[in-house]
């Protein structure tokens, strides 16, 4: 076992060079500063959306036929605003982490995005207008724009500020003041590097640099996303990486998390507009649903389904304790008690199935959806804390509801042979325990004894 954790370590170490680099740790603390407004205009959008038969019925019969309309009103404004949010976030994360000046780092990043993202529009008459921030760019289309202006706008704004290239105010004056003379020599090098930049692909390629990214990086990512490939892959990474003792989630979800909110965004897209999803031909399957509410509620592994076959057929008291004091925690999707109580973590009996449950509710939601039982997900989200069966029912009705539950039943029953395994030990451990307490009973009272 000592070799293999060796062997697994090294494996890991370039992956986890990666993930904590200044850059990437910026990328997954900034991008969860979007989660508020995303539950927010969830929240909206799930009122308007919610999944009853008969709800936009009863509704409009009560409130007039365009009720939904200042619910959309505001799910738009928190959606389409996401690239903007993502920029300021990931900007003054990294330039917080660096110790400078993290608010005029994100000022300078979202008019560095705002310079390089067009603003006008087109409409469908062909006339121009001037002077407006296009939604369009603003939100999920814009994303890896705004990951990427983010961070080098940031490196930029700290490569200036700890060289000391700045204007310099004397310690007299005020610190906002001072602060923000130091930003004016990186924030004119940003604003020109940014004009520079929009007009050389404005001229030469017709399009802005926004536009230009989601068309050269963003859509093949998300593409390759939208893969139940990709999808199985960023499960099992996540498990292993848990597994490892690092938290896989929040790694892996804080690089893909944007990219799977991107394409739910994208369906809603398509609902705005008036069409209709169709599976293969404009639809997202592989959403930040797909994989937040159904491949790992309960926690990582979806480890409700262990404790459930701990509670009903564990006869050592280890598993029984700690199936009772993780059971509460896991239907709110905190597992961390079994992960590291069990524990999960390096143990051998446990890595298959904590492995190979997420990737079967993968399968399962996958084709739920391909076979149209549940619809794809759009921008309705739920809050993480959310319990299992009540999310799956808010985002997809009854028949979320049923997949949930069936993901429950294939977890308890994979988890089941492998609890059975690691109960027969526990049990074993604790039979040694006790005839060792025995033992030392026995010389503790023939001591007492042996002194009277």
């Amino acid at each position: 076992m000592t070799k293999f954790n060796d062997f697994f370590n090294k494996l890991l170490d370039p992956f986890l060079r990666l993930v904590n680099t200044k850059a990437m740790l910026a990328i997954k603390d900034g991008f969860l500063l979007t989660m508020p407004i995303t539950l927010v205009g969830s929240l909206f959008l799930l009122i308007a959306n919610f999944p009853i038969p008969q709800w936009d019925q009863w509704m409009s019969n009560i409130f007039g036929s365009d009720w939904s309309a200042p619910l959309n009103q505001v799910a738009g404004s928190t959606f389409d605003i996401l690239a903007l949010v993502a920029v300021l976030g990931i900007s003054y994360t990294y330039a917080k982490n660096e110790k400078v000046d993290p608010i005029s780092t994100a000022i300078l990043s979202l008019v560095s995005f705002l310079v390089l993202t067009n603003s006008f529009v087109t409409t469908e008459s062909g006339e121009t207008v001037n002077g407006v921030i296009p939604k369009g760019w603003t939100g999920g289309n814009g994303i890896i724009t705004a990951i990427i202006v983010a961070i080098v706008v940031a490196k930029i704004f700290v490569f200036f500020i700890k060289r000391d290239i700045r204007i310099k105010m004397p310690d007299t004056v005020p610190t906002g003041v001072s602060n923000a003379f130091s930003a004016m020599i990186p924030g004119v090098t940003v604003m020109l590097g940014s004009m520079v930049v929009y007009a050389i692909t404005s001229k030469f390629v017709g399009l802005s640099v926004t536009e230009l990214i989601f068309k050269l990086l963003q859509t093949p990512i998300q593409n390759v996303s939208d893969t139940l490939a990709g999808g199985l892959f960023i499960t099992f990474l996540m498990s292993i990486l848990f597994w490892a003792g690092i938290h896989g989630p929040n790694i892996v979800m804080g690089i893909m998390g944007p990219i799977l909110t991107a394409n739910a965004l994208d369906n809603q897209k398509i609902i705005d507009s008036g069409q209709e999803l169709i599976i293969g031909e404009n639809t997202k399957i592989m959403t930040v649903q797909l994989i937040d509410v159904f491949a790992k509620f309960g926690g990582q592994g979806i480890t409700v389904g262990l404790l459930i076959a701990a509670l009903l057929f564990a006869k050592s008291k280890q598993l029984k304790e700690i199936s009772k004091l993780s059971i509460v925690p896991s239907l709110f999707n905190i597992n961390e008690p079994v992960i590291y109580g069990l524990p999960i973590v390096f143990n051998p009996i446990m890595l298959i199935p904590f492995i190979l449950v997420p990737i079967t509710a993968v399968l399962i939601t996958y084709g739920a959806i391909i076979v149209g039982f549940i619809q794809p997900f759009t921008a309705v989200q739920v809050p993480w804390t959310t319990p299992p069966l009540i999310s799956g029912f808010l985002l997809s009705g009854w028949q979320g509801l049923v997949v949930q539950l069936t993901i429950i039943l294939a977890s308890t029953g994979i988890y089941y042979p492998f609890l059975l395994k690691q109960d027969k030990q526990f049990l074993l451990q604790e039979k040694e325990m006790e005839e060792l307490n025995k033992n030392e009973e026995i010389n503790t009272t023939l001591v007492s004894e042996s002194t009277i």
